[in-house]
């Protein structure tokens, strides 16, 4: 079995060996000047702002990524309950952190 991240508290087919803790992932991010322009003129006609949306998957990537490795470091191999919260640290600056359970799963018998 690869890393197992699950927004759920279970995992269907396997059960919690050990609970190792709560890990984190996080980002700070600048907006991109560019980016904040093009949403400027968006925002007039409206639709999706794909430079945001391109800004903010990546953002929670990384998050998600640093989580996984804090895990891994830790022993686990899986991080359950896995949430992502978001703010803005000042202006043109967000934080992104991905949070959840590391644990040890073991295929259920």
């Amino acid at each position: 079995m690869s890393f197992l991240v699950s927004t759920m508290n279970d995992a269907p087919g396997y059960r919690v060996q050990t609970i190792l803790g709560e890990v984190t992932g996080l980002t700070v991010r600048a907006r991109n000047i560019g980016t904040q322009i093009g949403a400027s003129f968006k925002a007039v006609v409206g639709g999706e702002l794909r430079g945001l949306t391109k800004q903010l998957q990546e953002s929670r990537d990384e998050a998600m990524q640093r989580m996984v490795e804090a895990a891994m470091a830790r022993g686990a191999n899986a991080v359950l309950a896995m949430r992502f919260d978001a703010n803005e640290v000042s202006q043109g600056y967000q934080e992104i952190v991905a949070y959840g359970t590391a644990v040890v799963i073991v295929q259920a018998v």
